[in-house]
């Protein structure tokens, strides 16, 4: 009887020593496969509605990840919604973080050398969504009288204008804030910025009357000519008369003559709008 029992404890020992040989086996070569650990998502927090993640996406706080707090990737990634291409000014937080992080527009390079603040022992960004989640949120070239915004493009991540890295000119940085629109055939800045709820800023034409401006935004077909009209800056519509100077582009030197509610029925319009 007792050998009886001995040998049924030796068959169990063996049994477990089977067991735990083959759960290792199996753990190693789940180990060996390597299935790859999901990144948690850093996102940003100031949004009542929307938030953006690290990787690029904007979504409402109820459809984040609530194991891996990353946005769902659907939609656009690196979205400019409401961003201005060249002022680099959004009118939404979240969407301006997005955008800041499309490596075509902002330099992984350039970035992590910036300094936080002013002082020169101040720290760098650790990432390029640190850089965009603070310059998107604080910019000082956006607020009037300290304490208010010039508009509702207040959201900005072009690099400081004081940085060696900076890719945008002086003249364009001066605008910061605005929406740069292509009004309609023979319609009047007045009517165009109207149309899309705000108005037209007449000092900013002074920086829309160069050629080198326009041409960031009209095809300039025809080449970039000087005129006289109050609907300058602006493009020649191709049907216009020959002598009009079909598809050319048209500023004047006579800055006095620069008006919001000029138009001509033969152009099209560049617009400055806040």
């Amino acid at each position: 009887m007792s050998k009886s029992k001995s040998w049924l404890s030796l068959s169990w020992v063996f049994v477990i020593q089977l067991l735990f040989q083959s759960s290792s086996t199996i753990a190693a070569t789940r180990k060996e496969i390597g299935f790859p650990d999901r990144r948690i998502c850093r996102t940003t927090v100031q949004g009542r509605y929307l938030l953006s993640d690290d990787n690029g996406y904007v979504c409402d706080a109820l459809s984040l990840d609530p194991q891996y707090r990353c946005c769902p990737e659907r939609g656009d990634k690196f979205s400019c919604r409401g961003c201005n291409d060249l002022s680099q000014c959004c009118n939404s937080y979240e969407f301006c973080v997005s955008c800041c992080l499309h490596p075509a527009r902002t330099q992984k390079e350039q970035v992590l050398k910036l300094k936080i603040a002013k002082p020169s022992t101040s720290g760098t960004y650790l990432s390029v969504f640190d850089f965009c989640a603070g310059r998107c949120r604080h910019n000082s070239e956006s607020v009037v009288h300290e304490n208010a915004y010039v508009n509702d493009f207040h959201h900005c991540f072009s690099l400081p204008s004081n940085s060696s890295g900076s890719t945008i000119s002086p003249v364009e940085a001066r605008l910061n804030g605005i929406n740069v629109v292509i009004g309609r055939q023979g319609e009047s800045c007045d009517s165009v910025c109207k149309s899309n709820g705000q108005s037209c800023v007449l000092n900013k034409l002074l920086i829309l009357n160069q050629c080198d401006i326009i041409q960031k935004y009209m095809s300039c077909k025809g080449a970039c000519l000087a005129s006289v009209g109050p609907d300058q800056p602006a493009e020649v519509v191709d049907d216009a008369p020959k002598n009009l100077n079909p598809g050319a582009c048209l500023y004047t030197r006579t800055q006095s003559m620069l008006s919001c509610d000029g138009s001509h029925r033969h152009t099209r319009r560049l617009c400055p709008c806040a």
